[in-house]
């Protein structure tokens, strides 16, 4: 799937190319989001066979521990020339939590009944979506971009634990630990953008977003939708945005997924 970082950047290009656009002008948006999510997932910490750490592989669930977002950054970019255009798509997170008395974790199977771990973990990403678009021939007020490209995922995870109770039968070496793991992945997507009017004056309107896409994972889906106010100067939205990724075996991430409201001002030009 190395081909897709490539696809992404050759798609938007031909399609700026296209003939039918040249008699149009340009338009652009770009949104500046606050963005709030929580994250879930399970991540697979492979075995630490260097400098005498552990042998098993220790696998964290996610849902209970990635609580604390300590910072998140969202923006999206359009570009339009009559029916074609470009779209991007960057969101950042930053995700850590601390937690005592924890089952949240796997070490070569199960934790004994009685076993628990403090745990300290964190998460790291990047998430980068180009993709050409298509205007759909609608109403001048509802819209509908088509689109299709590539997603880049860039995931860091940290994670350091201590056993205490029970662990009689878990070896010396496995009681606690101290591991780092990554995971890079490119998915082709295809997807629709746009908006739907209401209320008087068309001010109101309902914004929406949703892509599938697969590649480096088994299946990656997102889905935002809100309700946002035009102004003079721009709009104004609030929206709801859900990322998931299903990874394929053997990966550092197994599942993963970013859940939360957003707030945003959207500038025309």
């Amino acid at each position: 799937m190395r081909t897709l970082p490539a696809l992404a950047i050759a798609l938007p290009c031909c399609l700026l190319a296209a003939p039918a656009a040249q008699a149009q002008s340009w338009t652009f948006d770009l949104a500046i989001y606050g963005y709030f999510p929580r994250a879930g997932g399970t991540t697979n910490f492979p075995p630490d066979n260097g400098g005498g750490g552990g042998s098993d592989t220790v696998t964290i669930d996610g849902d209970p521990l990635l609580n604390h977002l300590k910072f998140a950054f969202m923006t999206q970019f359009a570009a339009h020339k009559g029916d074609w255009g470009l779209f991007a798509d960057y969101i950042r997170v930053d995700f850590g939590s601390s937690k005592s008395g924890s089952r949240a974790i796997n070490i070569g199977g199960v934790l004994p009944v009685g076993a628990a771990a403090d745990i300290d973990y964190s998460l790291k990403g990047n998430l980068f979506t180009l993709a050409g678009s298509w205007k759909v021939p609608t109403s001048p007020a509802f819209t509908m971009d088509l689109l299709f490209g590539a997603r880049m995922l860039d995931i860091d995870t940290h994670l350091g634990y201590a056993l205490s109770g029970n662990i009689g039968s878990i070896p010396l070496q496995e009681r606690s630990g101290d591991r780092n793991a990554s995971q890079t992945n490119w998915d082709a997507i295809i997807g629709a953008r746009g908006r739907v009017p209401f209320g008087a004056g068309s001010r109101w309107y309902a914004p929406y977003y949703v892509d599938v896409g697969t590649g480096d994972s088994s299946l990656t889906w997102q889905a935002m939708a809100g309700v946002g106010y035009s102004f003079g100067w721009g709009d104004v939205v609030g929206a709801w945005r859900y990322v998931d990724y299903r990874m394929k075996s053997g990966r550092v991430i197994d599942t993963l997924n970013f859940n939360g409201p957003a707030i945003a001002a959207v500038f025309h030009w």
